[in-house]
């Protein structure tokens, strides 16, 4: 948050140089607004793991199908951290990353999953 404000903050301008002076009103709703769309965001985006771990118990996705459209989820993923969150780069990026990084973990989960299976069934 405190990076996504001063990307904002950035904008402003004395007017010394362009005799046209920008200044920041912000206003508590505009914020809390903004605030409550990151939580939200970011609360849904960290279910990932978790989603693709269900899946994978129920056999709807294993690890190849995840390995195989990694390159199409890489394009997903930056395209919802486009939308969920506001036109800045730096919360959009704050956004991607660590979702890929979590799609990689459900990568292993579900290969660990799909070792537990494979050991149960043959015990």
């Amino acid at each position: 948050m405190p990076l996504a404000i001063k990307f904002f903050l950035s904008f402003e301008s004395t007017g010394l140089s362009t005799n046209l002076p920008i200044q920041l009103e912000a206003k508590v709703n505009e914020y809390l607004s903004l605030v409550m769309k990151l939580i939200f965001a970011f609360g849904i985006s960290f279910q990932l793991p978790v989603v693709l771990s269900l899946l994978a118990r129920i056999g709807i996705v294993d690890s190849e199908f995840l390995k195989k459209r990694r390159k199409y989820v890489v394009v997903i993923i930056f395209a919802a951290a486009a939308l969920l969150t506001p036109p800045d780069p730096i919360t959009q990026i704050g956004l991607a990353i660590p979702l890929l990084i979590l799609y990689e973990l459900s990568i292993f989960s579900v290969k660990f999953i799909e070792n537990k299976k494979f050991k149960d069934s043959n015990a």
